[in-house]
């Protein structure tokens, strides 16, 4: 989150609609992505279904202050995740129900994933720590055969065998660094 967060507050006026590796997204497509992942969070952990919060964060969720929008939303999020036995409960997500724990996960690789595509749509730094990438390519791995199919990740792109982690872990994820 803070690595999404660094690069959000980075984002210059005129770089709104510039474009980011994922084609059909503008940085300000990419940034109301993760604005509407995070506003899910606190009702999802707190036990509702998706058809309970329905069409609630539907529409621009953006506004005229995109940054304040996600400092808004992220900040909902982290207290969300924050409360006591958060981890422990089971989400309903949309392929069914999870742990809150593998939810976790899922919610770190897309904000992993994105600030690295954040960082290339505003040119800045797209280095990401390597606390963050080891435990995400460990976690994609043995299902990166599932990620393409489920039309959410581009097809993997082959690297060589000692290929650096970030590089590894953007290419599973049908990135070229």
């Amino acid at each position: 989150m803070q690595e999404f967060d660094r690069r959000v507050q980075a984002v210059g006026d005129d770089q709104w609609g510039n474009p980011t590796p994922d084609t059909d997204w503008s940085v300000r497509d990419l940034v109301a992505h993760l604005v509407g992942e995070q506003l899910w969070v606190r009702p999802l952990l707190d036990g509702a279904t998706i058809e309970e919060v329905g069409t609630q964060f539907d529409g621009d969720n953006l506004g005229d202050d995109p940054k304040a929008a996600w400092s808004s939303a992220s900040r909902a999020a982290r207290q969300a995740w924050l409360a006591p036995g958060s981890v422990d409960r089971t989400v309903h997500l949309s392929f069914g129900d999870t742990s809150a724990a593998e939810y976790g996960w899922q919610m770190t690789m897309d904000l992993a994933i994105h600030a690295w595509d954040l960082a290339r749509g505003i040119g800045v730094d797209e280095d990401l720590p390597g606390d963050v990438v080891a435990p995400l390519l460990e976690m994609v791995r043995p299902f990166v055969h599932r990620l393409a199919p489920s039309g959410l990740f581009a097809p993997p792109i082959t690297v060589s065998s000692d290929a650096e982690p970030q590089t590894e872990l953007l290419a599973l994820l049908g990135r070229r660094r």
